[in-house]
């Protein structure tokens, strides 16, 4: 089988999850207790033998370079090939690009350097765990331009970067561009397929043109006016959107859901993250712990309901926590209740406090903040 290169986007959808992305990427947001968003992707690629993969950067990527560190936990510290991190200069721009066309043009070098044939694209807000291999097989036997992987619609969802009707034979009938899905169409989830040498192509044309969504002015036009033919393949597994900040915190808490858990961690496919040794959690006689996830390092004396803990939280005696998030080192105080939150990295949260949010617009707390 022909050989796959990655390119990811770590910037892209930033504005999208407001607060949690002012200091750092969406790649590089925690998730899951332990996890970054993008160890899934990466993940994804190591897991279908990609040990080429380059990311596109273009701000706020500290946290992400330091969280990647040498790449010794994907096993792409490696002579030939590896990680590259790309900056949004490296193609000799004076500015910052707009879009994922724009974001490719920067990456130039990176994809005329590679021997690969295809090139694996993929965004950093989808949680899957995928086998690129079985994708690409399904790209060369469809013999299409561009194979966009594609899954159903999850209700409660306005409208999608992409929406897909799709033939029979699994080619696409129609394409919109951030559009509702009816019951019949499939979604995309921001993964394409392509060959390395085509998107060159295409990138240093649509780029000389003035185009940058790739979406929009690449895949729907070129496909409108009969330039390119798409192939859709179907992922029929577990998809989690963090698109925007209340999908993010529905998605954290779902994993508490023993069977999308099942779905996303795989031991014949594991997502790898940056090893951090710590000591087990502590559990208080008085604790009441109920369908959460809590990583290593917590002391926990108050309750707990259907929230994620990150590494190193502590909740102290009567506190309360439901249907919340709180990321590395934070402290909710005695008598605190906190409920539909998103607690970001070492905030204290003072004796008696409350904060009680809605699912669909929870409350905040930015980094290292005091309340």
């Amino acid at each position: 089988m022909k050989r796959l290169s990655g390119i990811i986007f770590s910037n892209i959808y930033d504005g999208a999850l407001g607060d949690l992305t002012a200091k750092r990427t969406v790649a590089s947001l925690p998730f899951g207790g332990r996890y970054r968003q993008i160890d899934f992707v990466l993940s994804n690629m190591v897991n279908s033998n990609i040990t080429s993969v380059g990311v596109i950067t273009k701000y706020n990527y500290e946290s992400l370079m330091d969280h990647l560190g040498s790449c010794e936990e994907w096993d792409l510290n490696r002579k030939n090939g590896g990680l590259y991190i790309i900056p949004p200069f490296a193609f000799g721009r004076s500015d910052v690009y707009h879009g994922k066309l724009e974001a490719l043009h920067t990456a130039l070098n990176f994809l005329k350097s590679q021997n690969t044939e295809y090139i694996v694209l993929s965004d950093t807000i989808t949680i899957c765990n995928i086998d690129y291999r079985e994708v690409l097989a399904n790209h060369i036997k469809s013999g299409s331009d561009i194979t966009a992987i594609a899954s159903k619609p999850r209700s409660g969802a306005d409208s999608y970067p992409t929406v897909f009707e799709v033939n029979d034979d699994g080619s696409a009938k129609s394409i919109a561009v951030n559009s509702a899905a009816e019951e019949t169409s499939l979604v995309g989830i921001g993964m394409f397929i392509m060959e390395r040498e085509a998107l060159i192509k295409v990138v240093t044309e649509c780029v000389l043109a003035g185009f940058y969504h790739f979406e929009k002015d690449f895949l729907q036009k070129y496909f409108n006016e009969g330039k390119i033919t798409v192939n859709i393949y179907t992922f029929k597994e577990t998809v989690l959107r963090n698109r925007d900040i209340a999908t993010y915190l529905k998605n954290n808490i779902l994993l508490t859901d023993e069977e999308v858990r099942g779905s996303l961690f795989k031991s014949s496919a594991p997502v790898y993250t940056k090893v951090r040794d710590e000591i087990p959690t502590y559990y208080g006689e008085g604790s009441v712990v109920n369908e959460c996830i809590v990583a290593d390092g917590c002391v926990i004396n108050g309750e707990l309901e259907h929230s994620v803990l990150f590494r190193d939280v502590k909740v102290e005696e009567g506190a309360k926590v439901i249907g919340s998030v709180i990321m590395q080192g934070s402290k909710i105080g005695k008598n605190a209740y906190i409920e539909n939150a998103i607690i970001d990295k070492n905030v204290t949260v003072t004796e008696g406090t409350r904060l009680i949010g809605a699912k669909n617009s929870p409350v905040i707390i930015k980094k290292g903040e005091t309340i």
